[in-house]
């Protein structure tokens, strides 16, 4: 399956879920990376600078990682396409008006926003609301 494209039903079926896991992301290099078990890595991103390891505090902490912030992260649980156009920006631009940002990974079934822990509550009732005003 191919997931969903229909930016209104999009919207409408988000499902957002709010994690309990406080995470951080931490700029590895390939040595380190290697003693990082995968299963304690929610994602990675090669950069230039290093690779960027998405994993949670304690993981982080437990290993001595460097990082910056402290997020949470709201899945939406809708089966979105990769190909969909406009779900990532309507509801950055929703949590934008909130003055929330949003750091989103794109799985291949769904999308995940890291927001900061400070405003997670705020951000999931920023994204139900968007989600409510397009079941209508």
């Amino acid at each position: 399956m191919s997931g969903e494209t229909n930016l209104a039903v999009l919207l409408a079926s988000m499902e957002p879920l709010l994690s309990a896991e406080l995470y951080v992301y931490a700029v590895v290099s390939e040595q380190q990376l290697t003693s990082l078990t995968l299963n304690n890595i929610f994602g990675l991103v090669r950069e230039q600078e290093g690779i960027t390891v998405i994993t949670s505090l304690a993981y982080a902490q437990e290993r001595g990682l460097t990082y910056q912030g402290d997020y949470r992260c709201i899945t939406l649980n809708v089966h979105s396409s990769l190909e969909a156009v406009g779900l990532t920006a309507a509801f950055a631009t929703a949590l934008g008006e909130d003055n929330i940002s949003a750091n989103v990974v794109a799985g291949y079934y769904h999308d995940h926003i890291f927001v900061q822990n400070n405003c997670a509550d705020k951000a999931l009732c920023c994204l139900q609301q968007l989600s409510k005003k397009h079941q209508a």
